[in-house]
């Protein structure tokens, strides 16, 4: 984020050289910071660097970033005269696109009030980063990377039993999935390999404790999943690479605890009426869903691949 920020930095100050006010003739030249004007309508450098914001500027030069800010500003332009001709046709009146704008302003705002509310959480302590990292040696001093086969059922009461038998008797996959066709048992299979950072935090002690050719069994209300490692393999990660990204964890869980909380005490103080057809699910939708579990903190970006990294929102590409 530090970088994204430095190169926006870099090309509003490349931009604010560049783009000039026409002089007078004392040859005098006032900074500006409208990069162009399509009709009446004015495209700022702030919308620029907005643009850029959401796109990954990290580690590109000067010269890069300000090539990548004229690209913006052509498409800025495009975006304008299709803005400029969906008014002039009145689609801005339309209930469709009124509907829409109307759900980005929610979404926009609901997102703003988010973000201030899991700003004001206390960032966790040295102490308590390293006390995550104490605690949980199966990501780190321990870690270690799975290949796994898997076959997931439906969790009925006769097929749980079916699965933890044959689990209990050193079954393989094999004989597991011959003894689930022979009952007519839907279920399904599949192999994969991954690194512990990727298996849930409350399923990975269970798969860790587990030495190579050893299975269990993991019940979900909808599903039963019995887990077989085949193979795995120690890569363990240091104190030093752990630290940044346990903290970035704790701050993500504690905002996620955080904005949870606020709209549970929201919720008990504001009358909330459930019409028509959802009437009757009042009462199951009366708490609200827990947010999801943040993802489990990475332990070496050069460890973890590609499938494992967020895909980064291009702004560019959005305005296409």
């Amino acid at each position: 984020m530090k970088n994204t920020r430095f190169t926006a930095t870099l090309l509003a100050a490349a931009i604010a050289v560049t783009l000039v006010a026409c002089g007078n003739k004392d040859g005098k030249k006032a900074a500006t910071q409208v990069a162009a004007k399509v009709g009446s309508e004015e495209i700022s450098v702030h919308q620029i660097n907005q643009v850029l914001s959401r796109t990954n500027t990290s580690g590109a030069s000067p010269e890069a970033v300000q090539a990548m800010g004229k690209e913006v500003l052509e498409k800025l332009i495009d975006q304008q005269l299709a803005v400029d001709q969906a008014t002039e046709n009145k689609l801005h009146r339309s209930p469709d696109v009124v509907a829409q704008i109307e759900a980005a302003r929610r979404d926009i705002l609901a997102r703003a009030y988010i973000q201030q509310v899991s700003a004001s959480v206390a960032k966790p302590t040295p102490e308590e980063i390293k006390k995550y990292f104490t605690e949980h040696p199966q990501l780190f001093s321990e870690r270690r990377i799975f290949n796994v086969q898997e076959i997931v059922a439906p969790n009925q009461p006769e097929v749980a039993a079916l699965l933890k038998s044959l689990v209990a008797s050193g079954k393989t996959p094999e004989e597991i999935a011959a003894a689930l066709k022979a009952k007519n048992i839907q279920f399904n299979g599949g192999s994969s390999t991954r690194a512990a950072e990727q298996i849930p935090l409350d399923v990975l002690p269970k798969i860790h404790t587990l030495k190579d050719g050893q299975a269990t069994v993991l019940e979900a209300p909808q599903a039963i999943t019995v887990v077989r490692v085949v193979s795995s393999q120690a890569s363990p990660v240091g104190q030093e690479a752990a630290l940044p990204r346990i903290e970035q964890f704790l701050i993500n869980q504690r905002a996620g605890e955080a904005v949870a909380a606020n709209l549970k005490q929201l919720r008990s103080t504001t009358k909330i009426t459930y019409m028509g057809e959802f009437e009757n699910g009042a009462a199951a939708a009366a708490a609200p869903a827990a947010p999801a579990a943040p993802a489990t903190p990475a332990p070496d970006a050069a460890a973890t691949d590609d499938k494992t990294k967020s895909v980064i929102e291009k702004g560019i590409s959005g305005l296409k």
